[in-house]
């Protein structure tokens, strides 16, 4: 990542914050907000905990063939909802799939639903739902790389910190710092590349 991409990812993350809570206010009804959607997501809390088991212990003989149905027909495994839905295919390459593929998105379409405990379009909800998790993910990308960062040089992710996340001008990051501004301009310069390394 080249020093001009590695500034705008990092300017770019309290407008980020900025979005997820947005997203996190959006009502689906039943006076639920999208952000529960996430936080109250017990499938997946659940997934956690039997994914040391082999699934024919939880799962009935058609939701086995829904599973082996979804490994042979997804090439990765999305994380946001809506990317779930979209990865499945609509037509399997053999007839008999058909049914099965059918029912993994319309089984998806229902969790959402249900979640929501409304009728609200689920497009909608899906494409906001999906946005806030990419957004989650940018951001815990971007702190887990400066966690990094700070593991072999504290005094550049704290300055990355200062600078683009909490969008302090030169003097005050200097004073926060302890350093001249010739200091900083080097620091600055330096821990940009750091972090582009990291990055790519």
């Amino acid at each position: 990542m080249k020093e001009q991409q590695a500034i705008e990812q990092l300017s770019s993350y309290r407008q980020k914050q900025a979005r997820i809570q947005a997203l996190g206010m959006y009502s689906v009804g039943g006076g639920i907000q999208i952000s529960r959607l996430i936080e109250e997501d017990h499938l997946q809390q659940l997934h956690r905990r039997l994914r040391g088991l082999p699934s024919y212990m939880y799962l009935s003989k058609r939701e086995q063939e829904l599973e082996a149905t979804a490994h042979a027909y997804l090439t990765f495994y999305p994380a946001g909802i809506r990317t779930q839905r979209n990865a499945i295919p609509d037509i399997g390459a053999y007839e008999e799939d058909d049914e099965l593929l059918q029912e993994l998105r319309a089984k998806i379409a229902k969790v959402i639903d249900a979640r929501a405990g409304s009728k609200y379009d689920l497009d909608e909800v899906l494409d906001r739902l999906s946005e806030l998790q990419d957004l989650q993910a940018e951001i815990k990308r971007m702190d887990d790389l400066l966690s990094l960062l700070e593991g072999y040089k504290p005094e550049y992710a704290k300055l990355l910190r200062l600078k683009y996340i909490q969008d302090m001008d030169v003097p005050e990051t200097c004073k926060r710092l302890a350093v001249v501004e010739k200091t900083y301009y080097r620091w600055r310069k330096r821990a940009l590349d750091e972090f582009s390394k990291l990055s790519s």
